[in-house]
């Protein structure tokens, strides 16, 4: 029985291995997701990190972390990387792990959230394009805003020093 709950400090291994695994194949993949998480524990910037675990084994993970919008606005978090292991991808459990991390970010009082990906995926959960929030070097349509109330925030939306760093500083 698949359960989902917040990682451990014995997960972190599985999670780095899960994460490599479900994006070696990606043609949009940078080659270092894996590295992100670790990258968000060490800054201090890993507001939610939710694992999938069945039979002991986690299958899938999901990370969320703060994010800047140039107007200075707050409670704004990015969602991913989100992974699952190949063979269990097209099953349902990446959207109930990001369900799930949606609703206890909206429950920790955040104002939205965002998130780089395929819109036909990502709009399932409420994610759209918005004229106000831009990602710069991103097409716009890939860069999707989930508002979880009223909100006057716009600019420039700004993720983790995390997600740029050198791979060679985890080797």
């Amino acid at each position: 029985m698949m359960i989902i709950r917040p990682e451990t400090e014995n997960d972190r291994k599985a999670i780095f291995d899960l994460t490599e695994l479900a994006f070696q194949d990606m043609p949009y993949a940078d080659g270092d997701e894996q590295f992100v998480p670790e990258r968000l524990r060490s800054r201090g910037e890993l507001t939610l990190s939710l694992v999938a675990e069945d039979e002991g084994r986690i299958v899938a993970h999901v990370a969320i972390s703060p994010v800047t919008i140039s107007d200075g606005s707050k409670g704004w978090y990015g969602l991913g990387p989100v992974s699952v292991t190949p063979e269990r991808q097209r099953q349902g459990i990446g959207t109930k792990l990001i369900r799930r991390a949606l609703s206890e970010l909206k429950g920790l009082g955040a104002a939205g959230c965002v998130v780089l990906g395929d819109p036909n995926y990502y709009q399932r959960f409420g994610f759209a394009t918005h004229p106000k929030f831009i990602l710069a070097g991103v097409p716009p349509e890939y860069f999707q805003v989930l508002v979880f109330g009223q909100t006057d925030a716009k600019g420039e939306v700004t993720f983790s020093p995390a997600f740029y760093e050198d791979n060679a500083q985890q080797s």
